[in-house]
């Protein structure tokens, strides 16, 4: 099966605790504190394997989570990092954020990374809060909870040479015929329902070996989404050359051609600014032996180069393969992906001290702020001095004044990231 969109949650690990511990030695009757920090937890990336070529492997297995960082321990003790994940993907893969529908990558190198949820960061131990007022704390920070996200992941074929046509038009059988590939193939619409891919032997002795793909048949309509060949469109963006495939034994192949391009333009209008080469196909049969002398005349008034075959015969493949030969770039250019770079879009927001405070439908006061999430998500609120520096945070950051100017009162309960807190007159507000 051919799978060429999917989404994925990736949830990268959490943060390790930090250790709130003390020195506990003989003859060491006030040892100082000594807790440990949390280790980081794992980090989930996004690896380019040239060896595949779908993402059937996401069919069924759509969840994935990283390790969580351990928790620190006395002595000094860190906790063990969380072991980190990596997931192959094939070459031509987009990346995007579902919740923003953001480009986060577009991965087409070999061997090329790009990190998609980065695991929490440990929480620190005691030690790193001692002061010389305060020479005991008993507070540490908890691990901070690693990025969460859905994904969308869509496949765009990596091929030198792109098939496009109306249904039943030939490409399965032109395919079959410049290669090795063994497509099925059968006299009705709609025959083929997914990309088939296949080396193209260009009969020649300068080593170039470029990949063909036969696209789904396209109908009027496609690019609004009618007919099936309408969601496999993008398979075409990446190729070098597009090979139109016109059924010559039709009833009407000059308008058969044009329903393609015009489909091809109102899905990307720099489709039809690349090298293209029209196929006229089953040249062996009467009616498009008949059209054909009309139509090699209009195509070569469009500037557009134009070979009758019959691909079921083998007739004319030879002039076809001399035709894209022309046409395609040396083999050193072949050797590297039509796109040559792929474009990775780094999206790491720097921690400020910005926030908000929002009225959520249930009455809760909502605050957003990457920074105060984070210090809210770090905080163990059993622990009666962490909680207090939480309060102080509020204070500094300038939160607490803006909860009492928007009237929030005891008891009202209080969401900031995945905390849920119930504000308290004491110590936090006062007349």
């Amino acid at each position: 099966m051919f799978l060429d969109q999917v989404r994925i949650l990736v949830h990268a690990g959490d943060g390790g605790d930090g250790a709130a511990t003390f020195r506990r030695e003989a003859h060491v009757p006030r040892g100082g504190p000594d807790g440990g920090d949390g280790g980081r937890g794992g980090s989930i990336a996004l690896r380019v394997d040239p060896g595949q070529t779908t993402l059937r492997e996401y069919r069924d297995h759509r969840h994935f989570k990283a390790g969580s960082g351990g928790r620190g321990t006395g002595s000094k003790r860190h906790g063990k990092a969380g072991q980190d994940l990596s997931l192959a993907i094939p070459p031509g893969t987009a990346v995007y954020d579902v919740a923003t529908g953001a480009l986060l990558a577009d991965l087409v190198s070999v061997e090329q990374v790009t990190e998609v949820a980065r695991g929490g960061r440990g929480g620190l131990g005691n030690v790193h809060f001692t002061t010389a007022i305060h020479r005991a704390p008993k507070h540490a920070q908890k691990g901070e909870p690693g990025e969460e996200r859905w994904l969308r992941l869509e496949l765009r074929l990596l091929a030198d040479v792109g098939l496009v046509g109306l249904p039943n038009a030939g490409k399965s059988t032109l395919l079959a015929a410049l290669t090795a590939a063994t497509p099925k193939i059968a006299d009705y619409p709609f025959t083929t329902l997914e990309p088939n891919l296949g080396v193209l032997d260009l009969g020649l002795e300068d080593g170039r070996r470029p990949t063909i793909a036969d696209v789904p048949g396209l109908i009027e309509g496609a690019s609004t989404g009618l007919g099936l060949g309408h969601a496999f469109l993008r398979h075409v963006e990446r190729t070098r050359v597009l090979v139109h495939v016109v059924d010559g034994s039709s009833r009407d192949p000059e308008w058969d051609h044009q329903v393609i391009r015009d489909e091809l333009a109102a899905h990307d209008p720099a489709l039809l600014e690349r090298p293209l080469l029209v196929a006229f196909n089953k040249i062996d049969l009467p009616a498009a032996a008949a059209a054909w002398p009309a139509f090699q005349q209009a195509r070569e008034r469009d500037g557009l180069a134009v070979v009758a075959v019959a691909a079921a015969r083998g007739d004319g493949l030879a002039e076809l393969r001399a035709a894209l030969a022309a046409m395609l770039p040396s083999a050193a250019e072949l050797g590297t992906p039509p796109e040559p770079a792929g474009v990775v879009v780094h999206t790491i927001a720097g921690v400020d001290d910005g926030f908000s405070v929002d009225l959520e439908p249930d009455g809760a006061f909502r605050v957003s702020g990457r920074r105060i999430e984070r210090i809210a998500s770090q905080t163990d609120f059993e622990n009666e001095e962490s909680a207090e520096r939480f309060q102080h945070d509020l204070a500094r950051l300038g939160i607490e004044a803006e909860l009492r100017r928007r009237r929030v009162a005891s008891g009202d309960t209080v969401r900031i990231g995945r905390v849920e807190l119930e504000w308290d007159r004491q110590p936090w507000e006062a007349d």
